[in-house]
């Protein structure tokens, strides 16, 4: 166990009373118990609150804090929590409210981010088991095989935010997202930030979380083929397009400071996504982006093909 590590939980919540309480004794559990957590709730009319202030009055309030929450949707939400929480942390952990973690997961974050240096953005992240409203086993989330990088960042989010611990410095680099600017899903924003700068991005290929599926999601991971077609297809459908201009707009604002070769990445994949059927061919392959499947490289194809990106 290491125990001289400070994380912070930001658990984000609306209307989560179903489940809120596995996810918060799924922390209490935790082999790794030098922790604290922050929830911040976005308007719950529901009994959240209520469940919030239980955990807080029974752990104590330097366990436990209670925030408002911005009222901008879940991804501001987190991203508010992460300056909100205060800089008196070694590791930042994201938090959905109605996951339930293995007892180890806090731990085997710290254990991998332990081994980067202090002054390098990093994060850790990886795969999901899935699970039903009941809770049974349905699968678990695709594994990619592929580098993260930043190639990949700019048109794929590879893990979901509440599956994501940040160091230090991969906070304070998101910490610049331009305040209020829009942003598709704070997990895909971690992800192509942290890799824009040159962090390192360590993708678990196994599981630390039950991720539950059910109706309520904002934000599902389901699995199958048709599921698998219906991401394929969304990237035809406007939408794509629409969510890769709001990234790289919100990448511009945030005046941050790439890489010499991520520079030159965005230079050429902006022009491409301006330019004339052949010229956007050419460049798109000589850039070499890429998604993290054969089925899914082959939709960026088509999107590519036919200017939907």
């Amino acid at each position: 166990m290491i125990n001289h590590k400070r994380v912070a939980i930001l658990l984000c919540t609306y209307n989560g009373s179903e489940y809120l309480k596995k996810q918060i004794d799924s922390i209490v559990e935790q082999t790794e118990k030098n922790w604290v957590i922050f929830a911040s709730d976005d308007g719950s009319s529901d009994s959240t609150l209520d469940i919030l202030n239980e955990y807080r009055t029974s752990l104590g309030y330097e366990k436990f804090n209670i925030v408002k929450g911005p009222g901008k949707g879940f991804a501001w939400n987190f991203l508010s929590l992460l300056e909100t929480c205060g800089e008196h942390f070694d590791y930042y952990a994201f938090c959905d409210q109605d996951d339930e973690w293995f007892p180890e997961k806090l731990e085997t974050g710290i254990s991998v981010l332990n081994y980067c240096e202090l002054a390098n953005p990093a994060v850790y992240c990886g795969r999901t088991q899935l699970v039903d409203e009941h809770n049974n086993d349905i699968g678990k989330s695709p594994l990619f095989k592929k580098p993260p990088s930043f190639k990949n960042a700019l048109i794929q989010s590879i893990a979901g935010g509440n599956t994501m611990m940040l160091n230090v410095s991969a906070r304070n680099i998101v910490l610049k997202t331009p305040r209020y600017e829009k942003i598709i899903s704070h997990d895909w924003w971690v992800y192509i930030i942290v890799t824009a700068v040159g962090g390192d991005i360590y993708y678990d290929p196994n599981p630390t979380i039950r991720y539950r599926q059910h109706t309520g999601n904002i934000v599902g991971s389901n699995i199958g083929w048709f599921a698998r077609f219906k991401r394929i297809s969304g990237l035809l459908d406007g939408h794509f397009k629409s969510w890769i201009d709001a990234n790289l707009l919100a990448l511009k604002k945030s005046n941050q400071e790439l890489t010499y070769e991520n520079r030159i990445i965005l230079h050429d994949f902006e022009k491409a996504r301006t330019s004339g059927f052949f010229t956007r061919v050419n460049i798109f392959f000589k850039l070499g982006i890429y998604r993290q499947t054969f089925l899914g490289t082959l939709g960026l194809f088509v999107a590519i093909l036919f200017k939907k990106m």
